[in-house]
C-alpha cells in the first residue's frame, strides 16, 4: 500500500469519479455547505481532496468578500466588518477549525506526556490554553482584516486569501509528515499528498496571494505572507510532531486559521 495518492489510472470515468469525490470530500469537510457524500474515499481520494481545498472553499471567499462589499456600501466600520468576516468565516465552517485550533493549544500545553495530550484533544472541553489561542488568532486576523478591508479592492484580497489559506492543507498532508494516530477523522489525509502536489498547492497559495496583495496596492506583501504563513504552519507542523509524535485533524485546523491570521497581517502592511 503506498503511503500517498498517486494519480488516477483507468478509465476517464474513473478518474472523473475520483475527481469528484475528493472534491466532494474537501467541500463536506472544510465548508458547511450541504454536499453529497462522497461515493468512495481511500488515500488517494483524501489526498486529492486536500489539493482541491482552494478550490472547495471558494463558497466561503465569496461570502466573505460580499460581506466586505456590502458593508463598504453601507459605510460599516472597518473593525466592525472584520468581526463580521471572522463571523461568517466561523459559520461557514462550522466553527471546525477554531475547534481544532483549540484543541491543539490544549493538547501541547496538557502534559508532557504524549497519550495524555492527544487525549484531551480528542475529548476535553476547551481549556485556558484553548481559548488563549482562539482569541489571540481571532483577534490577529480581525486586525489584519480591519486595515485590508479599508482598501478599494479590499473585497476581492480578503477572498483570494481566504482561498490562499487552504493551500497550507497540501503542506500539512505532504508525504513524511506522520499521523498521531492510527484513528481520527485526519489519519486518512495526513500523509496523503506527494510533494510534487504539495508544492504545486504552494504555488497556487503563491498566485493567490500575489493577486491579494496586488489588489491592496503590494504584490511582494502578498508573497512574503504566503512565505510566512508556510514558515508558521511548517513550525506548528514540527513541534506537534515532536510533541505528539505526528499531527491529527486538529492540528489541519489549527494550520488554517494560523495561515489566514499571518496571510491578512502580511497583506494589511501594503
Amino acid at each position: 500500500m503506498t503511503s500517498g495518492p498517486v494519480p488516477p489510472t483507468g478509465p476517464p470515468t474513473a478518474r472523473v469519479a475520483t475527481v469528484r469525490d475528493a472534491f466532494l470530500l474537501a467541500a463536506g469537510t472544510l465548508t458547511a455547505v450541504r454536499v453529497p457524500p462522497p461515493r468512495h474515499v481511500d488515500r488517494q481520494v483524501a489526498g486529492l481532496a486536500m489539493l482541491l481545498a482552494p478550490l472547495a472553499v471558494v463558497p466561503l471567499a465569496v461570502a466573505a468578500g460580499l460581506v466586505v462589499a456590502v458593508a463598504d456600501l453601507v459605510d460599516l466600520p472597518p473593525l466592525a466588518t472584520a468581526y463580521v468576516v471572522v463571523l461568517v468565516l466561523a459559520l461557514g465552517t462550522r466553527a471546525f477549525h477554531w475547534d481544532g485550533l483549540a484543541d491543539t493549544a490544549d493538547g501541547l500545553t496538557a502534559s508532557y506526556s504524549r497519550e495524555r495530550s492527544l487525549e484531551v484533544m480528542r475529548t476535553g472541553p476547551v481549556g485556558p490554553a484553548g481559548v488563549v489561542a482562539v482569541v489571540l488568532v481571532a483577534g490577529l486576523q480581525a486586525a489584519g482584516l480591519t486595515a485590508v478591508v479599508r482598501h478599494d479592492h479590499g473585497w476581492w484580497a480578503v477572498a483570494l486569501l481566504v482561498c490562499a489559506s487552504r493551500a497550507v492543507l497540501a503542506v500539512a498532508c505532504v508525504r513524511g509528515v506522520p499521523a498521531a494516530r492510527a484513528d481520527g477523522l485526519g489519519a486518512t489525509h495526513i500523509g496523503a499528498v506527494p510533494v510534487v502536489g504539495a508544492v504545486a498547492a504552494l504555488v497556487v497559495g503563491a498566485v493567490l496571494a500575489a493577486l491579494a496583495g496586488h489588489a491592496v496596492g503590494s504584490t511582494p506583501a502578498g508573497l512574503v505572507g504566503c512565505v510566512l504563513a508556510v514558515a508558521a504552519v511548517v513550525a506548528l507542523l514540527v513541534r506537534c510532531t515532536r510533541r505528539l509524535g505526528g499531527i491529527t485533524g486538529d492540528v489541519l485546523g489549527a494550520s488554517v486559521e494560523v495561515a489566514l491570521a499571518v496571510l491578512l497581517l502580511a497583506a494589511a502592511t501594503a
